[in-house]
Order: structure tokens, then sequence, then C-alpha cells
């Protein structure tokens, strides 16, 4: 399951209910005090209750203090859904998906308690025919009295499961009106959907910034307590079979007790039950510390060496999630990753983090307010936070103007040594610039190294970071020459053959072409992508270079890669084979020395 949104309302600074969708890394910006750290913890909240809880202090000042509200919204459900031994059902025959086809479960507390207390629903478009608005609370024997009175035939059904039960009475009613409506997931059937649900919940990992440094809770301790609760999770099955043989033991000597018991005092006997009152907690029964070669624990060292711990902890992360397959779904949430860190190492902490992100099962959140982490984020990440006196401000979409806003709040400059704007369709094509003309400039020291010449911005028109925006704001601004190289793909006429002949038509030393080959990738050497993805394929200037990389690793379910999809491949290709390429494997594909040609035109519009 993946986290689509999340709402709140009348919870601290957002009385009014406010929407913020989430990604697979979503950058939180905002001001301080405008409510980034706030989101955070309401998801640590709504998954956990641990490092944050709900407390009667979180209600709005001014909101219903009865009505706290902490909505996720989930996409990538289960497939089925088992809540009755006499028949497997899903989500969608149950009605319990929203009107998007989305799972959206509401933790609604009660904060004008002392203690507050939390009710669970699911919103759902759900029957709302008499008589079928409240199946998922009847018992078995209701549900039978319920079928009986609407005189619904019962020849085809097992009246003993509540699954078969309910769809008939859904199916008589005709025709089954849905509404938008909140369904208790504490009575009942209701009860069983949240027991199995909660097992395909995401995991949580909150990593804030301003946290004591304790033996128990530390920037070093929260990631072995997620190793703890993965481990577990990845043997829950084998832990709930535990749970029963213990359980079953157990009752069973309480029971002996009891029939000895009711030889002595069967009045006695009849009053006591055996009863769990509460489930194992497993993730308590395990506790890492960690440790330099001095035996210092790691906690005690300053908090910039345990947020490099931090650091690696991600890296050693990503390379694990590109391993395992069919783990549960991870999010990681981290407060302001550039506290404590030079620079540097918070560069590489942000890289690590996108990294994460684009591994399966996983989604990165983080709040920021530094520009040059914010700045090399992609503009589709970024979620704005403002308070006006009107109100609280989500900016989900960032247009032209939130992305002003953005770089204004933040001190996002443009670099005002740019000279040259090279315009590129997408991200994975700005790598493949970075790689390749790194590998030309070693080769020829008057073409330029994009990955270090200041004087040329790259842009991805199909997406940038906020930072490439801001240059490229200021570059047309001033009307610098712009070089666009556009991909020719397989359509005829070609799709940007107007956009090139429209910059070329301009006064300002602008110009622009089309690729010869089909896109980027066709000028990547097969034996380096066949030597990066442990594969052997061939292909031509036309053919789709990812498909073909997706579909040969998807074929063999031992290749580390394996389910990859095309658009990862692309940003694998662009990213690592290009910069493996050597100038013979570039001149032996590139017969045409267009790469040369490229960065030649480049390099006569530079001073």
């Amino acid at each position: 399951m993946k986290l689509k949104a999340i709402k709140l309302k009348n919870f601290r600074s957002y009385q009014i209910e406010q929407t913020i969708t989430i990604d697979d890394l979503t950058a939180i910006i905002g001001k301080n005090d405008s409510g980034k750290s706030t989101v955070l913890e309401a998801l640590e909240i709504f998954f956990n209750n641990s490092s944050a809880k709900i407390e009667s202090a979180d209600a709005s000042m001014n909101g219903d203090a009865s009505d706290v509200c902490i909505t996720c919204i989930f996409c990538d459900l289960p497939i089925s859904l088992t809540i009755d031994s006499r028949a497997e059902t899903t989500l969608i025959d149950e009605h319990l998906l929203n009107i998007d086809g989305d799972l959206e479960i509401l933790k609604k507390y009660n904060c004008g308690l002392k203690s507050p207390s939390v009710s669970i629903y699911v919103y759902a478009n759900y029957p709302s025919n008499t008589n079928t608005t409240d199946l998922h609370q009847l018992k078995n024997a209701e549900l039978k009295t319920r079928i009986a009175e609407l005189g619904v035939s019962t020849d085809d059904i097992d009246q003993r499961s509540n699954v078969q039960t309910r769809q008939a009475i859904w199916a008589n009613a005709e025709p089954l009106i849905l509404s938008p409506s909140f369904i208790s997931l504490e009575e009942e059937d209701g009860k069983r959907v949240w027991s199995k649900l909660k097992l395909e919940l995401p995991l949580f990992a909150l990593f804030q910034s301003d946290r004591s440094s304790t033996d128990d809770d530390s920037e070093v301790q929260d990631p072995m307590k997620l190793a703890v609760k993965e481990a577990i999770a990845s043997v829950e099955t084998e832990l709930n079979d535990i749970k029963t043989i213990v359980q079953n033991k157990a009752k069973e000597v309480a029971q002996r007790t009891l029939d000895k018991l009711k030889e002595m005092n069967p009045e006695l006997a009849q009053e006591l039950n055996p009863n769990f009152k509460t489930e194992p907690k497993w993730d308590t029964l395990f506790k890492l510390n960690l440790t330099d070669d001095k035996q210092i624990p790691i906690n005690k060292r300053g908090s910039g060496t345990r947020r490099l711990i931090l650091i690696n902890f991600f890296r050693a992360e990503a390379e694990r999630k590109k391993e395992e397959k069919n783990t549960r779904d991870v999010i990681y949430a981290i407060e302001e990753p550039e506290t404590s860190q030079h620079p540097d190492n918070q560069k590489m902490l942000i890289e690590a983090l996108m990294d994460l992100s684009s591994k399966p099962h996983c989604q990165v959140l983080l709040t920021t307010h530094v520009p040059n982490l914010a700045g090399i984020v992609q503009t589709e990440s970024l979620r704005f936070i403002k308070d006006e006196l009107a109100g609280k401000i989500i900016n989900n979409s960032c247009d032209e103007e939130a992305l002003k806003d953005i770089a204004n709040t933040l001190g996002v400059l443009p670099d005002k040594r740019i000279q040259v704007l090279l315009c590129v369709e997408g991200p994975t094509d700005v790598e493949f610039f970075r790689n390749i003309s790194k590998v030309y400039n070693s080769y020829n020291p008057e073409l330029p190294d994009l990955e270090n010449d200041k004087r040329v911005a790259i842009l991805p028109l199909g997406g940038s970071t906020l930072k490439q925006w801001v240059d490229k704001y200021y570059s047309e601004n001033l009307e610098l020459p712009e070089i666009h190289i556009y991909d020719r793909d397989n359509a005829s006429p070609p799709v940007y053959q107007n956009s090139v002949d429209i910059v070329n038509a301009r006064t300002n030393n602008s110009w622009a072409t089309l690729t010869n080959k089909r896109e980027i990738e066709n000028y990547i050497h097969s034996d380096v992508i066949n030597n990066v993805f442990g594969i052997t394929i061939t292909y031509n200037d036309t053919d789709d270079v990812s498909g073909l990389v997706a579909s040969q690793v998807n074929l063999d379910s031992a290749n580390p890669f394996y389910r990859l999809s095309s658009s990862r491949a692309k940003r694998i290709i662009n990213d690592v084979a290009a910069g493996q390429m050597t100038i013979t494997q570039i001149k032996a594909i590139d017969t045409d020395n267009e790469i040369e040609t490229w960065l030649n035109e480049i390099s006569i519009r530079l001073t």
C-alpha cells in the first residue's frame, strides 16, 4: 500500500481541513512554524502513536476538540481481503473504497478528554439504499435476520458467511445507490477489516531533528528500531502462529483449572473466563545498541556524527531495497535532514533520500527550509505551506506563481554565471549530458564539462528542480542563447519539429535540433548497458532501448533489477551506464558525431 495523501482537520494549526498530497519523494517547504513538522507528526500519530502521541493539546485553538481528524488515503491496495474464512473478498466488492477508488482511513480523536480517545472509520462510496447502510456493523445472526426480513433468496449462499450474506443483500437492492459515507471499523466485520488492513499498512519511520540524545531515543537508535520492525513484519505469519500456539496452550491450562474449580465451586467457575488482555508487542523484545571501537555509545557522540550515521543508514536502505522483493512498503519521514551537517553531507543525504525514494515499496517525506536542499528536488515533489490572514494555504501542485513564492521565501537564487541554457526533454536527459560531456571533455578539453561548468545550465522541459526553474526564469529575462536538443522518436513528422523551427527562427543566437536516432538512450553502447544490467541485448537506432532492457531484465527473477519498469530503466541507463562509456564506445555508436556537434554548439556560445 502506498500513501497518496493526508488530510488534517482541527489538528494544531490545521483547523479547517487541508489535504497534502504525497509522492514517492515529497519535500514540504515553508517558513518556521508554518506547519511542516505537524504533517510528519500527524503521520507518526496515525501509524504508530509512539515518538509523537496524540494529546489533548493537539486540538486546534478555535476548533472542535472532539473532532480532531487525521485521514490517510492509500493506493496500490491489496488484491484480496480475507475477513471471513468461508469467503475471500475485495475492498471493491465490500464497497470500502472512496469515489476515486482509493482507501481512505480516518482516525477521529476526542481531544476534549484528558486522555484522548480514537475512533476509526473508512470514508467510502458505500451503499445507501434502505437496509444496506450498516451491514459491516451487524453480527452474523443480525445479518440472517435482515436477509430474511428482506425476503432475499439464500439458496446459493452460505449464511454462516457474512461476506456472502452482505453481497446477497446488496445484489437484491436494485438499483444499488452508492454515496460517500463514514463506515466504522470498530464493530463486527468492520473491526475484522481493520485488523487485516493494519497488517498491510506501510511501516512509518519518523526521524526528527531536535530529539534528546538518550539511550532509547536518538537519531541512531531509530534506524535500529525500524530494522527490528521491518524484520518482525517479514515474519508476521510465523509470529502469529506462535501467538496462537501460546494462547491455545495457556487456554488449555486455564480450562483444566476451571474444570477442577467446577468440582469444588460451580458458581465461581461460571464467573471466570480465560482471556488475553493485550496483544504481544514483539518489537519491544529486541533492542540494539551501536558502539564505536572504544565501546562509546554512538548516541553520546556529537549530533553531526549521529546524523552522518543516519545518512549512511538511508544509503544502506537504498541498496537493500534494490535487492529485496515482495517487501512491505516503508515511509521514511525526515525532519530537516540538513541539521548539524556540512553542505557536502547535506547534498549527499538528499541524494541518498532521492535514490531511496526511487526504489520499489519506498516513499520519502522531508521538511526543509534550506535553499540548497530544496533547490535540487524536482518541482513536482514540492509542497509549499504558508500561513496568511485568511488561513493556511497548501500548494500541492506548484505553478509558476507558487514556484516564485517558494524561491523568494527560501532565497533560492539564480547562478549569474550562466551564459547558455541547454534545454532537453526530461531529467534523465540531464544525467546523460552531464555524464557524456565529462567523457568528451577528458578527450577534448575545449568541449564543456556540463557537470562542473557553471556557464551552462541544463533545463529539463518535462519537469525540473526548483534551482533549474529559477535559472531558467533568470535566463529568459536576460534573453540568453538557448540550445534545444529533442528526441526524434518514431513519429512522422517528428513531434518536436515545430519547436525546433521556432527556436531556430530566433535572433538571439539560440539553436535547436532533433536527434538522428530515436532518443538519447540509443546513443549509449550496448556493451555498457549489458554490463550494468547483467543482460545481453542488441538494438538499432529506432528501438525503444529502455523497454527492451526492462523486458529482458524481467525474464530473470534472480536479476537484481527484477521487476524493472521502463521509466526506471531509462533513469539507470542515463545515470549509470552513460557515465561508464569510453570515447571509443561513443564514437562507435555515434557514427555521425552528433554528440560532439551538440557540445560544439554549446562551446562556441561560451566566453
